[in-house]
């Protein structure tokens, strides 16, 4: 409990800046993935929106599903490992409102 309008003022700011923190952590997300042949890499942001997309010449030996099939794979690989990044983040935050 605050015993004071300082001390509430000063919590609530910390909280603000432990917000903003966050929200930067949460935008600095960017997860690579690279498929396990090593044809399609595709990289995403922490809402696992694609922002990149990068392929090699492996990708010729692949059939049309056989790349569908890579391609989808791979960016739902980064986008899992993207969204977990950010459950950590909140987690982190969430644990440490709580003390």
């Amino acid at each position: 409990m605050v015993e004071t309008m300082d001390e509430l003022i000063a919590r609530v700011q910390q909280q603000v800046y432990r917000l903003t923190d966050l929200q930067e952590a949460m935008g600095a997300i960017v997860v690579g993935e690279t498929s396990p042949d090593g044809s399609v890499t595709v990289e995403v942001d922490g809402n696992a929106a694609p922002v990149g997309l990068h392929f090699t010449g492996g990708i010729n030996k692949l059939s049309p599903g056989e790349f569908e099939k890579t391609l989808v794979e791979t960016a739902r690989a980064a986008a899992a490992r993207a969204i977990a990044e950010k459950a950590a983040l909140i987690d982190t935050f969430n644990s440490e409102s709580t003390r």
